[in-house]
C-alpha cells in the first residue's frame, strides 16, 4: 500500500472574504470562471464533476462540460436514457462540483435538475460538428455493448446514411438546467484555515451567505 500521508502543498494564492463578495452566487461563479480561465492552468474550465443518486441508491459522480450558465442555472447535454439521466428522472436533486487547482478554488452546486425546452436543445445539438451528432445517436449510453469494433462499424453505417443530409437530434438526446439551491465557494488558504462562503436560497428567493468553518 502507498503512503500518501506526506502529500502536501500550501495554499496562498488569495482569499475570499465577506466583504468583496456579490449578493448572488452566479455573479461570483461568474468572476471565478474567467478569473480561472484567464489566469491559465486549466485545460477545460468547464469540465465539472455532477453526482447523482442512482437507481441502485448509490451516489454515481462523472465529469460532464458545462455548456452555459445564467441567472436561472446550469445547463449542460447527455443522453436521456443513460445511467445518469435515468437517474435524474428518478431523483432530480443533483451535485455538481468544480475544481480549478490553478487558483486553489472549488465550487459545489446543490440543485435540482430540469429538461432544457427542446428549442434549446435542437439549437446546441445543430452547433456540433457532425462527427458529434453521429456519435449522440450511436451511442446508447450506459449499455452493454459487445466490442468497440460494435461502436464503430454503427458510426460507419452512419456515416453513411447521413451523408449529406441534415443530422437531426435524437429525442432521447438534450439539455438539463440545473437550477442551484445552495452554492458553496471554497478557497484555498494556508494552514489549512481555508475560506468557505456558502450561499443558500431562501422562500423569498433572495440568498442567504454563512462562513462555514473549514
Amino acid at each position: 500500500m502507498k503512503d500518501l500521508s506526506n502529500y502536501r502543498k500550501s495554499y496562498d494564492k488569495s482569499e475570499l472574504l465577506e466583504n468583496s463578495i456579490p449578493e448572488d452566487p452566479i455573479n461570483l461563479f461568474n468572476r471565478w470562471f474567467h478569473e480561472t480561465e484567464d489566469f491559465g492552468g486549466v485545460e477545460e474550465v468547464n469540465a465539472m464533476t455532477i453526482a447523482t443518486i442512482g437507481m441502485d441508491g448509490f451516489p454515481k459522480s462523472r465529469v460532464v462540460l458545462l455548456k452555459k450558465f445564467n441567472e436561472e442555472g446550469f445547463i449542460f447535454y447527455t443522453n436521456y436514457n443513460s445511467e445518469k439521466g435515468k437517474a435524474i428522472q428518478n431523483n432530480p436533486n443533483i451535485c455538481l462540483s468544480f475544481f480549478w487547482t490553478s487558483l486553489e478554488r472549488q465550487v459545489i452546486i446543490k440543485g435540482v435538475a430540469e429538461k432544457t425546452p427542446e428549442a434549446i436543445s435542437d439549437n446546441y445539438f445543430s452547433s456540433r460538428p457532425d462527427g458529434s451528432k453521429l456519435g449522440a445517436i450511436v451511442s446508447h449510453q450506459s449499455e452493454i455493448i459487445p466490442n468497440r469494433e460494435y461502436l464503430e462499424t454503427n458510426l460507419q453505417l452512419l456515416e453513411e446514411q447521413y451523408q449529406g443530409k441534415e443530422i437531426d437530434r435524437p429525442k432521447n438526446w438534450g439539455g438539463y438546467l440545473v437550477r442551484p439551491q445552495e452554492v458553496e465557494f471554497w478557497q484555498g488558504r494556508a494552514n489549512r484555515l481555508h475560506d468557505r462562503i456558502r450561499y443558500k436560497l431562501q422562500s423569498d428567493f433572495s440568498w442567504k451567505t454563512d462562513r462555514l468553518s473549514p
